[in-house]
């Protein structure tokens, strides 16, 4: 009896034994527990983040010379990597405000081209001072201005032709003489190609912010709006003969220059969301539209459209004023096809294998 009372007793103090330790142990993990959050909360993040390492920032000096006497005009300093050529006129506007930044032109060299706004200083520069030249260029305009007034200064000028205002022509000739159907036709045409040209400045060529001098928009202007002025006095004069081969030669032409006009519209387009720059830089493809298709043997097909136009015209009108100034557009923009078909050969070597610039396996 007195053996099992104290083998009893004895497990009692084991279990009671082994209570207290489990509970001294919650005990301390519960302490644990408590300090490391509380850690955690004064400390934030269990693993510090690395300090990101910043690059020390280059600031640099432009230095701009005058570009016939070589002495310096203005020193624009802490000028930053990625500052461009045009924030530096910017600053240099600033200090000199009777020069306004469509003014300036800079040039790394006297004889070098003039740089682009884009440019960065991180890519002209050689040393922290950096050397530019200044070129005055007198006054400017943008280059949107030089297009409308191109557009706009003919689509008027003909119709003051088309309609007989008094002085251009003899009042009684004009009276008793009606007009063949060609002419109407005719300004109809002429009508279309203009304001086709003025939306298409308007809501579709992406013109980029520079300017160009106002000498440019004279004698732009000078030459279109005097050409128009002579093709409207013939096509529009009481004597004005009709073409040789009547209606056929009216008509065929007429439907040729539709399909030119809508042609170039079409490629208008396309260029105006192509990507010519960057490293992801594509030639345009030919697309469903079949007046796209002219890409796969042209890299300019709306100069080519461009020039069918004016033949269609030159043929349905049947007058020298319309073939001269067929002739002078097809020579220039067969100058621009050539510039731009070579940029392209440089560009887009494998893809322009066996293209012509403007017409198809001759030019």
């Amino acid at each position: 009896m007195f053996k099992r009372q104290k083998s009893l007793t004895s497990e009692s103090k084991r279990e009671f034994f082994s209570q207290g330790v489990s509970r001294s142990v919650l005990k301390n993990d519960m302490r644990n527990f408590h300090s490391l959050s509380q850690l955690v909360l004064s400390a934030g993040t269990l693993k510090p983040t690395p300090l990101s390492k910043h690059s020390k920032m280059t600031h640099f000096e432009i230095e701009i010379l005058d570009v016939q006497t070589r002495k310096p005009i203005h020193i624009v300093d802490k000028v930053t990597e990625k500052s461009t050529i045009y924030d530096i006129k910017q600053k240099f506007h600033k200090a000199r405000p009777k020069w306004c930044p469509s003014q300036i032109g800079l040039q790394l060299e006297c004889d070098a081209p003039f740089l682009n706004d884009y440019v960065t200083i991180q890519s002209i520069a050689a040393s922290s001072i950096v050397t530019l030249y200044f070129t005055d260029l007198g006054q400017q305009v943008s280059w949107n201005t030089v297009f409308l007034a191109e557009y706009t200064g003919p689509l008027l000028i003909y119709l003051l032709f088309y309609l007989r205002i008094p002085y251009i022509y003899d009042a009684k000739e004009s009276s008793r003489i009606l007009c063949h159907p060609v002419v109407h036709l005719a300004c109809f045409c002429h009508c279309i190609h203009y304001i086709r040209c003025l939306m298409e400045t308007l809501f579709v060529h992406k013109v980029s912010g520079r300017h160009t001098p106002l000498t440019n928009l004279v004698t732009s202007c000078a030459f279109y709006w005097g050409f128009t002025s002579w093709i409207a006095y013939y096509i529009n004069h009481p004597r004005y003969t009709p073409p040789l081969f009547g209606t056929r030669q009216v008509i065929i032409s007429a439907i040729n220059f539709l399909i030119c006009e809508a042609g170039n519209h079409f490629i208008n387009v396309v260029l105006a969301h192509s990507n010519h720059t960057g490293n992801n830089a594509c030639f345009p493809n030919p697309t469903y539209n079949p007046f796209t298709w002219l890409f796969a043997l042209v890299s300019c097909p709306n100069y080519t459209y461009e020039i069918g136009s004016w033949i269609s015209l030159t043929i349905m009108t049947q007058t020298l004023p319309v073939g001269v100034f067929t002739l002078l557009m097809s020579i220039q923009m067969s100058l621009w096809a050539q510039k731009k078909h070579k940029f392209y050969l440089k560009k887009f070597h494998p893809y322009m294998h066996r293209k012509s610039a403007m017409i198809p396996f001759i030019l």
